[in-house]
């Protein structure tokens, strides 16, 4: 069953030198109890796509300019402010990545989780109590007194992280949006929030929207994978697929420059091998003047005139794998003319 379906979403922002179109038609889907991987270099427009789902562009200068995305059948981008509160935290909720600077300094943890739940529960002190130690307990912490008593710059990274994560889980959401959550964490703490977050979504059936710009930690945690290039999506499909046979030449970039850690990971869930690291030459274009052609056109040795002038269509392979490039898309016409 489709939970969220993201179409044709556009978002600019005007600034002092002109429009900057952060996200430029994108389709995403997402089914209940999935998890997706949005991935993609800094400034691809994956915070601002999570952003969107939200409802939470910064205004006024953010805007969506066209699009849809119907959660439920629902149109949010209809919704009024008052309409998304009711949305926001109850059925759809977001980890940020650094919780440090998402949580109040000035309360304690059990301050602003006791605030949430009584809120959105409608809870006695008492029972709000209750269920923030059940929340705690259910992310891994097993010390809830001295949690729920702590300032969040008392706390360590990955327990300020697992708070994190217990605020959102406090009306049970069907989805889940995590931005970057283990981008501040050493490997072992972002391993245990990794695991932490396969259990959510298998206990509570919780569909996740995971953002980061590493393939490595999405390979044994994520069912699909949307690559994400200039506000773009530029290939997805199924996370085994896409890791064992991945077509555009910027997810092959992305690839290449894994360090040997991240993949490590991969060489258990894939055919991909290591490699010396290779950099991606060049930089991201100007979202303020995208060229007319493919956006990755700069940086690719795959490029031909023709990536240069025209955008590339969808080319469509086995298993519902999508890409946008043209070198598959003579590829895939061959294939139907054999």
């Amino acid at each position: 069953m489709t939970l969220l379906e993201i179409n044709n979403l556009e978002v600019q922002f005007s600034t002092p030198n002109g429009l900057v179109r952060a996200v430029n038609g994108v389709d995403i889907t997402i089914r209940a109890g999935e998890i997706m991987a949005l991935v993609g270099e800094s400034g691809s427009g994956k915070s601002i796509t999570g952003l969107s789902i939200l409802g939470l562009i910064p205004k006024p200068n953010g805007k969506i300019v066209n699009g849809s995305i119907n959660f439920e059948d629902i149109n949010l981008v209809e919704r009024t402010e008052k309409e998304y509160r009711k949305i926001r935290g109850n059925d759809i909720a977001m980890i940020f990545q650094n919780p440090l600077t998402a949580m109040d300094p000035s309360f304690t943890v059990g301050n602003q989780m006791l605030e949430i739940i009584q809120y959105r529960q409608g809870l006695s002190k008492k029972a709000a109590i209750e269920e923030a130690k059940n929340l705690l307990d259910l992310v891994g912490i097993h010390d809830p007194d001295r949690v729920l008593n702590s300032y969040p710059h008392a706390l360590s990274g990955g327990m300020r992280q697992r708070a994190m994560i217990a605020m959102a889980l406090s009306c049970k959401p069907k989805l889940l949006i995590a931005d970057e959550p283990t981008t501040a964490l050493d490997a072992t703490i972002q391993m245990q929030i990794l695991a932490l977050l396969k259990k959510i979504n298998k206990e509570l059936n919780t569909s996740i929207l995971f953002i980061t710009h590493d393939f490595g930690v999405v390979a044994n945690l994520c069912d699909y994978v949307a690559v994400m290039y200039a506000g773009r999506i530029v290939e997805y499909g199924e996370t085994q697929e896409i890791l064992s046979k991945p077509k555009h030449p910027y997810t092959k970039g992305l690839m290449n420059a894994m360090p040997e850690t991240s993949l490590d990971i991969l060489e258990k869930s894939s055919k991909w091998k290591k490699k010396r690291l290779q950099q991606i030459g060049g930089s991201p274009p100007d979202l303020l003047n995208l060229p007319n052609g493919c956006s990755f056109y700069s940086r690719c040795n795959e490029a031909t005139s023709e990536c240069q002038n025209k955008f590339p269509k969808v080319s469509i392979k086995e298993n519902g794998h999508l890409v946008r490039c043209f070198n598959e898309e003579e590829a895939y016409a061959e294939l139907i003319r054999s």
